[in-house]
């Protein structure tokens, strides 16, 4: 296909990612149906919160298997499987609601709700490995897209809900069953990797063949005679001139010959001279002689283990997610399901009002999940974009949007220890919803660069088992803490009403571990800064010898 035709095909699949991406996040609309699902099918608060984490644990638990099908045979695949998934676990959900108490055991609901998870996950690698792989110069903004939709999808859904059918659980149920499968299924369609076209100062050298037959230990081969696409690659590559064709084909792998630092046009340029993959010869001559060259990279599986970065990213996205989700966790929900919930927001309002009531506290619960869906959105986009601007414009490292992630954090563990009034509890909601997304807009970008994009998909589902260590850890802490200040009603649900000491020391833990992010943040831009350096030192003595 023309270059032009290429690069349409190339939005058309960060807008296919975004719009799939949108209906892979509804595990987080679980708050929204679950209370009045377990008033129908008499569900205890237990069986209820066990549903909900079958939910996330599919999710979380399958990224691996998931990310080996989606590296190993193409976005597609995994975009299909997640349809399936969605479209059955809601359909299931949606009978077993209608059926009434009784039709279906609790053991099937928590496989129904795992089947969704699942889903979720399939889904959502696919569309991330497609934005990474069309996009290798502009990973941060190409990926923030559906990263920030994935981010957006509770609020999308329980808006539409509550416009097109308010408190109609029924309806609802079978919206996600049918959207989540009709918006993957069709978006699917427009799920390709495209090859990234040859630059035509390399096209014309007559050192370019040499330099694509050199090959490089441990990594990836530029080799002429290698034809291997990137699974799930469009057949039809670009056309130019006959004699090019040998060197178009080994361009197919964009992240062999990509240096997202040269590239400083915007994703959305309209730019004709160049296209994703693009790069001068002279840098890609002085690249190829560079050591830690993280777009050469293809580490994955138990090759992670012996990585020192791995570890680092590993708990560095435990740590953030797990002093985010301790807040995320504890605002949403029924104020009828709190036997195993805790909301912080409830214990403030019993302290400053205890005349409010339940039907009251869980409207303002359910604003402070919608500020934290909108927050997350707005720092997803802005992480993602604003990370190829750091690293493009100002030539500084990604690990910068860590640090202010980090920071953000900082901000609503002190709002939240200082905070006794309910009303302004959207400080700590907000900035909660921001610093996370500031940290997942950039965190794919980051593994793809560190560890290549070859292997993002089962590479992230690595990552992706941090949050639930972290997050139950720092729950577990949370719940420790609340307990100790609470009375058990005759209803056996539990109740605090000391206000901010209900929770006052679990953010005091939360504190600290965000000022350990900052300071692992500031170790990393160093460290990385420091390795740069050092081989572009190396490179100028070979230029030198």
């Amino acid at each position: 296909m023309s270059e032009r035709r290429a690069r349409t095909a190339r939005l058309l699949s960060v807008l296919a990612g975004t719009i799939i991406a949108l209906a892979c996040g509804t595990n987080y609309a679980y708050s929204a149906w679950a209370p009045a699902f377990a008033e129908k099918l008499k569900l205890s608060s237990t069986q209820s919160n066990l549903i909900g984490t079958f939910a996330n644990f599919g999710m979380y638990t399958a990224g691996i298997p998931i990310g080996l099908l989606v590296d190993n045979k193409g976005p597609r695949p995994g975009a299909l499987l997640g349809c399936v998934g969605l479209g059955v676990g809601y359909l299931s959900m949606y009978r077993a609601y209608e059926e009434g108490p009784g039709s279906i055991g609790v053991p099937w609901l928590c496989l129904f709700a795992y089947l969704t998870g699942v889903g979720g996950c399939a889904a959502f690698a696919g569309a991330i490995k497609t934005s990474a792989l069309n996009w290798p110069n502009h990973r941060g903004s190409a990926t923030a897209f559906p990263l920030a939709a994935f981010g957006l999808s509770a609020f999308f859904f329980a808006a539409i809900s509550s416009i097109a059918f308010p408190d109609n659980t029924s309806d609802l149920l079978l919206l996600l069953s049918c959207a989540t499968f009709g918006m993957i299924f069709i978006g699917s369609f427009f799920l390709r990797v495209i090859p990234n076209a040859p630059n035509p100062v390399e096209r014309n050298s007559s050192d370019s063949t040499t330099l694509l037959r050199r090959t490089k230990s441990g990594g990836s081969k530029y080799s002429a005679e290698r034809s291997s696409f990137e699974p799930g690659t469009q057949s039809e590559s670009v056309s130019y001139h006959d004699d090019t064709a040998k060197t178009l084909t080994d361009l197919n792998e964009p992240e062999s010959l990509s240096l997202s630092g040269e590239e400083t046009s915007s994703l959305l340029s309209n730019s004709s001279g160049s296209s994703p993959g693009d790069i001068p010869y002279h840098l890609a001559a002085a690249k190829s002689r560079m050591k830690d060259d993280s777009h050469d990279l293809d580490i994955r599986g138990l090759a992670l283990l012996s990585q020192m970065k791995f570890y680092q990213l590993w708990l560095m996205l435990g740590l953030l997610t797990g002093i985010g989700l301790m807040t995320i966790n504890n605002i949403g929900g029924d104020a009828s399901l709190t036997g195993h919930w805790i909301y912080w927001a409830r214990a403030l309002w019993h302290h400053y009002d205890d005349s409010a009531s339940s039907e009251f506290i869980q409207e303002r619960q359910l604003k402070h999940v919608e500020i934290l869906s909108l927050m997350s959105f707005c720092g997803r986009l802005m992480s993602g974009i604003g990370s190829d601007l750091i690293v493009q414009k100002l030539g500084m490292s990604r690990f910068w949007c860590l640090f202010i992630s980090s920071s953000i954090f900082l901000l609503a563990q002190i709002c939240a220890l200082r905070i006794s009034t309910p009303y302004l509890l959207g400080f700590v909601s907000g900035l909660t919803g921001l610093g996370y997304g500031f940290l997942f807009g950039v965190f794919p970008a980051l593994v793809a660069e560190t560890f290549g994009v070859r292997g993002l998909s089962q590479n992230w589902g690595c990552m992706t088992l941090a949050p639930i260590l972290f997050g139950n850890l720092f729950n577990l802490i949370y719940g420790h803490i609340y307990d100790r200040h609470s009375i058990i009603l005759p209803d056996g649900q539990r109740d605090c009403r000391d206000g901010l000491d209900c929770y006052r020391n679990a953010y005091f833990v939360t504190l600290a571990g965000s000022l350990v992010g900052i300071g692992v943040s500031l170790w990393s831009i160093r460290h990385e800064w420091v390795g740069k350096v050092k081989n572009r030192k190396e490179v100028d003595r070979e230029r030198e010898a």
